[in-house]
């Protein structure tokens, strides 16, 4: 869910194809629950191996990784490693929500509502180990890198942004802004056409660029202030944030007040974790300098998993496997070193 800086923050609107030759650290955990919620049947059922198994993860992560291959984007996933320890109540609270929503689901599914079914369904399934390690088994056998976080992701790939190893974060949230990342890139595996929620009507969805330096400056803000006004309307770590305080309030706040400090004196604190501790996990998240490493594509492998273990067609994964052959072919034109510095 993340940080909502929705109406104070600028953005730029791009095509794909702008992205071109550039290394994006991609938030995994982010992107996966995308797939999840979105990729499912009209009842709002996921889709599933011959064997009952969830595949809606495996069918994004496949087909979009494979359309960011296919326009010159070198993607690099980034998985969660450890919450903090007061992301602990966010947690079990999204665990019950899930479950709530589950239940909503099924109960819809039996009444033959499948419209109230599909709108429940979206939010009613969990990213489990399993799914997570099948994603990592499917991007190596794809060839395409991926890292693991010490922590949470964001602040890994914010920090490799600032190593000059990403060009960018791409995230449906926030944060990355947060953690000191100089770019995030919005709706990178979500473009196209969407269905809005519970209309007969779409949009054309493209991906959006935030640079941080252009934020700060048109806020007249610091980056400091911008944590304290993702405090202020809500993080992972104190999810709703304070009643009453939307982000266009929240940057006025901290314009008129300067820290956090002065910020607090006129607010009302309701949370169990302090304030300071979010502040400061912002400003030093756990990250550590890592190698990025590049993968070759297993073609045997691949199909062994797609097709025969979970159905996928032969003919689109083939498909998939050819732009992934050519990429491999381009890429051995370049070293590494220059890879990782696009």
């Amino acid at each position: 869910m993340g940080v909502s800086l929705t109406g104070i923050v600028p953005t730029k609107e791009i095509e794909l194809r702008d992205l071109a030759g550039k290394t994006i650290g991609i938030d995994a955990f982010n992107t996966l629950y995308q797939f999840l919620s979105i990729i499912r049947q009209p009842t709002g059922e996921p889709l599933r191996d011959s064997q009952g198994r969830i595949t809606s993860h495996l069918s994004g992560l496949f087909y979009r990784t494979a359309k960011l291959i296919e326009v010159g984007i070198k993607p690099v996933y980034v998985f969660d490693g450890e919450p903090p320890h007061f992301k602990k109540q966010t947690v079990e609270e999204r665990i019950k929500v899930r479950e709530e929503a589950y239940n909503k689901w099924k109960e819809y599914l039996e009444k033959g509502d499948t419209k109230k079914a599909r709108m429940y369904a979206q939010g009613a399934l969990r990213l489990n180990e399993e799914m997570i390690e099948e994603s990592k088994k499917l991007l190596d056998f794809m060839g395409i890198s991926w890292v693991q976080a010490p922590s949470e992701g964001e602040a890994q790939a914010a920090f490799l942004v600032d190593l000059g190893k990403f060009w960018g974060v791409g995230s449906q949230d926030w944060d990355s802004l947060l953690f000191g990342a100089k770019r995030l890139v919005r709706n990178i595996t979500i473009t196209g056409k969407r269905k809005l929620p519970r209309k007969e009507a779409y949009i054309e969805i493209k991906p959006e660029v935030i640079e941080l330096d252009h934020v700060l400056s048109s806020l007249g803000i610091s980056r400091e202030q911008l944590i304290i006004i993702g405090i202020l309307v809500g993080t992972d770590y104190n999810p709703g944030g304070v009643k009453g305080i939307g982000p266009k309030k929240a940057l006025e706040l901290v314009k008129e007040k300067k820290d956090l400090e002065r910020v607090l004196k006129g607010i009302k604190w309701e949370f169990d974790i302090q304030p300071q501790e979010i502040f400061d996990f912002f400003k030093n998240p756990p990250v550590k300098e890592m190698e990025i490493k590049k993968n070759e594509l297993k073609e045997e492998e691949l199909k062994e998993l797609m097709v025969k273990e979970h159905d996928f067609s032969e003919e689109r994964v083939e498909k998939v496997i050819n732009i992934l052959k050519e990429s491999e072919k381009k890429g051995k034109q370049t070293s590494l070193g220059s890879w990782l510095k696009s």
